[in-house]
């Protein structure tokens, strides 16, 4: 095992938990400013992440697709996970379908924050730093530089995952598979009848959706998203 790709998959994993606390602090904090005070008397409104983690989905399956490759186990390819599921009730809501589809956007919608927040940072190194242009499309491209200082590499590399987690868990919350944050929108919208018959959707069902349709669907958005923001980079 090679020590850089080590402290890589270290990088996707720490921000991985930490884009994974954002995304449920961005649940709770939507579901208390809109009357639901239910997560936030839980605690939840933090960013801690011992308050968010779920052991299968936070830790375990995420260190699977993450440091199993390290480990010849072949398992990787989705830098994606889940928390514990933010406690909603939805009847203390004002107008409780509008509400529950603004508590459930506020997740992919912090991830695309936290998007834009690397990006930015990816923009100032850019055009404050000499040569910087050329270290940020170089990690973008999978390529890491040892003669500029470490500190550097290390924010040019955590600003780089970030966006790369942040927008796999972005489209792969979107996905109208449940749990996920995009069955509760569709669910919103669906007739009575067709309702019935979504909600009989899970267990293994949903399991073997999330990893097969969403894989396909993230390696068919992913690449075109990271092409957008590396042209974005590149002619800042």
């Amino acid at each position: 095992m090679q020590p850089i790709a080590f402290i890589v998959a270290l990088f996707e994993f720490v921000l991985l938990i930490f884009s994974l606390s954002f995304h449920e602090c961005a649940h709770a904090w939507m579901a208390s400013f809109l009357g639901d005070h239910t997560a936030r008397l839980e605690g939840r409104v933090t960013l801690n992440p011992a308050y968010h983690v779920d052991p299968v989905g936070t830790l375990l399956f995420p260190a699977l697709m993450i440091f199993g490759p390290l480990f010849g186990l072949g398992i990787g390819g989705m830098l994606v996970g889940w928390a514990k599921p933010t406690p909603v009730i939805t009847r203390n809501f004002r107008k409780i379908v509008r509400d529950e589809n603004l508590v459930t956007l506020a997740g992919p919608v912090s991830n695309l924050i936290l998007v834009l927040a690397a990006f930015v940072v990816l923009a100032i190194i850019c055009i404050a730093v000499p040569g910087g242009r050329m270290l940020v499309l170089a990690s973008m491209s999978g390529m890491l530089s040892l003669s500029v200082p470490s500190g550097l590499q290390a924010v040019v590399l955590l600003a780089h995952l970030a966006i790369l987690i942040n927008l796999s868990l972005f489209f792969f919350n979107l996905l109208p598979i449940p749990p996920l944050d995009g069955s509760h929108v569709l669910r919103n919208l669906l007739p009575y009848n067709a309702l019935r018959v979504y909600d009989g959707i899970g267990g293994w069902v949903s399991w073997l959706l999330m990893i097969l349709v969403g894989g396909f669907i993230l390696r068919l958005l992913l690449s075109p998203a990271m092409a957008v923001v590396y042209f974005g980079l590149s002619h800042i």
